[in-house]
């Protein structure tokens, strides 16, 4: 059996210690938004969860909608910049999008960025003939991203 590489971060948690984890991507209007509101009900205990966008679209109500359909309010979250976060020291950034994992910016500290990509809904539902009919994109990703985040914080190393 190897030493453990002190460079590897590690998941194991010290008592009353959370991990925060940064939630990014492009516009932080929904994937990174349902993720923060997952990890919020489901790892509360163990994770100080947090979202932004290398942009800054505002919420998409369909997102919200979606949240709302599994019994989770999204609709306080709102719309931030990766740039308004820097003063927090994330343990993990986790990027959602392509867009995010190539464009993400340096975070003080010593922040490892983890990328998990997740299809965009508002892209997939563009087309959409109805709100029923893109809800169904919405309420896809919403269900991988909540079990993703419910394989938190173990999955991260």
């Amino acid at each position: 059996m190897r030493p453990p590489d002190p460079a590897r971060k590690s998941c194991v948690l010290e008592p009353n210690h959370k991990l925060k984890i940064l939630f990014l991507c492009t516009g932080n209007s929904c994937r990174s938004q349902m993720a923060e509101g997952w990890a919020r009900a489901l790892k509360s205990d163990t994770i100080e969860p947090y979202s932004a966008g290398i942009e800054a679209h505002g919420m998409n109500a369909y997102a919200i909608k979606a949240m709302a359909q599994a019994g989770l309010d999204i609709t306080r979250h709102y719309s931030k910049l990766a740039s308004d976060l820097f003063d927090i020291e994330f343990d993990y950034v986790i990027t959602l999008c392509s867009h995010a994992d190539s464009t993400c910016p340096s975070f003080p500290g010593a922040a490892k960025v983890v990328h998990v990509a997740f299809d965009d809904p508002y892209t997939l539902a563009r087309d959409a003939e109805s709100e029923e009919q893109a809800l169904v994109y919405y309420t896809r990703i919403r269900d991988e991203l909540k079990a993703y985040v419910e394989t938190l914080p173990e999955a991260l190393g």
